[in-house]
């Protein structure tokens, strides 16, 4: 990856977690919302500090690694948005901006691991 995109997708994935902390500030307070929540938020905030590490990586298959844990967060962070339209907690026209960002992050993830493994073989 380019420079002006790693500082990008570092920026991105940032503003992604600070939705996703906005999104569990406005969950009503019922105990399976929260519940949701509290794995949303965990999920959603995981995928930014891992790639910070992943652009840190010190070496090809460390690199890989945490942009497979970026991937496995933001999946997870998919499956949790796709419960709180399901169970009826959130409107699906509420969060279609977070799962459009998070299809993308998934994409540009499987891309970045696609392409690294590729230069590891």
């Amino acid at each position: 990856m380019e420079n002006d995109e790693v500082a990008d997708l570092r920026i991105r994935t940032k503003k992604f977690a600070l939705r996703i902390i906005r999104l569990y500030s406005s969950l009503p307070k019922q105990t399976e919302a929260q519940v949701i929540g509290r794995q949303i938020i965990r999920s959603g905030t995981s995928v930014g500090a891992n790639y910070r590490e992943a652009f840190r990586a010190r070496s090809k298959a460390e690199f890989i690694a945490k942009v497979g844990e970026c991937l496995k967060e933001v999946e997870e962070t998919s499956y949790w948005l796709e419960l709180l339209i399901e169970a009826g907690v959130v409107p699906a026209k509420k969060l279609q901006g977070l799962i459009e960002e998070s299809s993308e992050l998934t994409a540009i993830f499987v891309t970045s691991l696609i392409n690294a493994k590729r230069k590891t073989a």
